[in-house]
């Protein structure tokens, strides 16, 4: 890992970033861990040389919805392993769920998160604080004390609030913070005892099935509870055909909602409980909550996404332990260990058409921390190639073609469905405020440069594109 102070050039890549229109090759110059000057021939004197011809240049990815279990689940995953594997899947920002051992619902636990992942220093972590104390549904936690200790967002993920006017005080409590509520909708009563998508899997299979209309009786409700308060709405983790429905008329009547789908709503249906022979019927690795669901359910979360009703991809990584997954399915922990293959997936989908590469880079960059305002202060321009941002990066192999091996996980979660599965295009260097922090070992890709150090030379300067962090150009609204 090379030094923060060394200024470093990557050349020759395919530089994709969809929120400024760059698709082209190019060569990129990080200075003091910030976007210096994105062009052809840059140069720095005595700068470190990232030789990346033949692969794409992207933002970092930014990851609103995962969950790295500290503190009180480290059997599971730890901040140090859950971010060594972010890393390893091309994130350089991840928004951790407040379903921990305790709850994310005081300033304490706040701050050892924060401190715990300034330790590892791999990648960005923001904690999402939770909305009720315990996530117990009955009363508000602290959500000022909360607010000032840097939390992004409050949720009960796992845990949706069934009380309606609890719901309501939330989102006004929310509003005087500017923070959004990220709410996992599910009707209690529509789903006790469930194991999967309600529907013929279920039956021929014998288990309990929830309806696609449990999630989508919850976003109604909380879609009028925003538009009631004017408050900011994320829907987390949609995935039935009838939540996009809800969510992109909320958009059209100028509603505050936005809304997030993972890689395997996007990848698979509930077919891949059932098994195909390479794969176990009652695979407990495709337990998940919200369900897989039907084709018709893939197709339209993957039309939501490309027409921007749904704003982002986010993982929901929930790794577990083996024992968790080595039961009998509707035992099984509901969970994806999702955050090393997510752009393998999301570049497979391009790769077969389903998806456009550049809108789907941005859908995991640039749209994701703007849905949360994450590009602000210190991390204006987050997500983009902007002159003066974050220098958060992924280079990215697209015709790499790679077979999902757990064992290579950098996650203590071993705990996927997509075991064997043939993907195409993964990350195969991380950058983070400027520092390399996942490389594929398998490859040679840094050099230094000859001289000694210096400034930047006018070429450099001359070859920069579009304008700084604050400039509007770089900032076009969402597709």
């Amino acid at each position: 890992m090379m030094s923060q102070e060394r200024d470093l050039i990557i050349h020759g890549a395919r530089v994709v970033d969809r929120s400024a229109e760059i698709d082209r090759v190019a060569d990129v110059l990080v200075h003091d861990g910030r976007i210096a000057a994105v062009g052809v021939m840059v140069e720095a004197d005595g700068a470190e040389l990232l030789d990346a011809q033949g692969l794409i240049l992207a933002p970092g990815l930014v990851d609103l919805h995962c969950h790295l279990r500290e503190p009180g689940q480290e059997y599971k995953e730890t901040i140090a392993s859950g971010t060594l594997a972010a890393a390893h899947g091309g994130f350089t920002t991840v928004c951790c769920m407040p379903n921990t051992e305790p709850a994310i619902d005081t300033r304490s636990v706040v701050e050892y998160i924060q401190r715990s992942a300034r330790v590892t220093g791999l990648v960005r972590v923001l904690p999402i604080g939770a909305i009720t104390r315990g996530r117990a549904g009955r009363e508000l936690a602290e959500m000022g004390e909360l607010t000032e200790a840097g939390v992004v967002g409050f949720s009960d993920d796992g845990s949706p609030v069934a009380d309606s006017s609890i719901m309501r005080h939330a989102l006004e409590y929310a509003m005087t913070f500017r923070l959004p509520v990220i709410d996992h909708c599910e009707d209690p009563a529509l789903t006790t005892g469930s194991c999967m998508h309600e529907g013929w899997v279920s039956n021929l299979l014998g288990l309990p099935g929830q309806p696609g209309a449990a999630e989508d009786a919850m976003v109604a409700r909380d879609i009028q509870l925003a538009e009631l308060t004017g408050s900011r709405l994320h829907i987390a983790h949609v995935s039935s055909a009838g939540s996009v429905a809800l969510v992109r008329e909320a958009k059209r009547r100028g509603g505050n909602v936005t809304a997030e789908v993972t890689p395997h709503h996007l990848f698979l249906t509930h077919e891949a409980v059932m098994g195909d022979g390479a794969r176990p019927r009652y695979d407990t690795n495709a337990r998940v909550n919200p369900p897989l669901r039907t084709e018709a359910d893939v197709d339209a979360c993957l039309e939501g996404l490309r027409d921007g009703t749904l704003d982002c991809i986010a993982t929901d990584h929930a790794p577990h332990a083996v024992t968790d997954k080595l039961c009998e399915f509707d035992q099984a922990a509901a969970g994806i260990s999702g955050i090393e293959t997510a752009l393998g997936v999301v570049l497979t989908l391009a790769h077969e058409g389903r998806l456009d590469l550049g809108l789907a880079l941005r859908r995991m960059s640039f749209d994701a921390a703007r849905a949360f305002q994450l590009d602000r202060g210190d991390l204006a321009g987050l997500g983009t190639l902007a002159i003066g941002a974050p220098a958060d990066l992924v280079l990215i192999d697209p015709n790499e073609d790679w077979v999902v091996d757990p064992a290579e996980f950098l996650s203590q979660g071993k705990n996927t469905p997509l075991t064997g599965r043939r993907l195409h295009g993964r990350a195969v260097a991380t950058i983070y405020g400027g520092r390399i922090v996942h490389a594929d070992a398998r490859r040679t890709l840094t050099q230094p440069s000859p001289g000694g150090r210096g400034s930047f030379t006018q070429r450099a300067v001359d070859s920069v594109v579009g304008g700084g962090v604050n400039d509007a150009s770089n900032r076009p609204s969402c597709a």
